[in-house]
């Protein structure tokens, strides 16, 4: 059994000094998910890969419940899930009215590099991976370890214990599904 495992077993059982352990441990991992994520955001994005892990840690243990995790690899998929969450509330608050709406920031000198409606598209990928959730829920999973936290395919299916193939197609159908469901409706 890994330290890890160790600690979050520790924590299941209601030691809550086992929680201070834990955040030594996962931090280079935690911290290189949330760089290889932050890496493909947009120029500017005022969210730092260090203040995405800090938010996501205080999500998974700072409410004063200690939660039940079962393995790494469960762990590993509730931090995924906080820093989507994370990333989420970003996109939908710099989409409000007060916050700019759907306005875009235009530097005088330099012309538009792209397209300006990402957060647009992230709001609209969250609504459609809730959809998929419902259907399938592993390869929902796959979605946002992948796309969200930035692990490999062989990382994806160390952290889902899936095999490497399986991971693929889970990808590969994933990828198609989000692609059809963010298509801009024919009417």
């Amino acid at each position: 059994m890994t330290d890890v495992t160790c600690i979050l077993s520790a924590i299941e059982q209601g030691d809550s000094s086992a929680a201070e352990q834990l955040l030594p441990l996962v931090y280079d991992e935690l911290r290189a998910m949330a760089a290889a994520k932050m890496s493909r955001e947009r120029p500017g994005q005022t969210l730092q890969a260090t203040a995405l892990v800090h938010e996501a840690y205080l999500r998974l243990v700072g409410d004063g419940e200690l939660p039940s995790w079962k393995t790494r690899a469960h762990f590993f998929g509730a931090a995924a899930e906080a820093m989507r969450r994370i990333l989420i509330e970003q996109a939908r608050r710099k989409l409000r009215l007060r916050h700019g709406g759907t306005g875009k920031r235009v530097d005088l000198d330099v012309e538009f590099l792209e397209d300006g409606d990402r957060d647009t598209r992230m709001v609209a990928l969250d609504e459609a991976l809730k959809l998929l959730e419902i259907d399938q829920p592993v390869i929902a999973q796959v979605v946002k370890l992948r796309y969200f936290v930035g692990l490999t395919i062989a990382e994806t299916a160390a952290a889902l214990d899936i095999p490497v193939r399986t991971i693929n197609r889970h990808w590969a159908y994933a990828k198609a599904r989000l692609y059809r469901e963010l298509q801009p409706s024919e009417e």
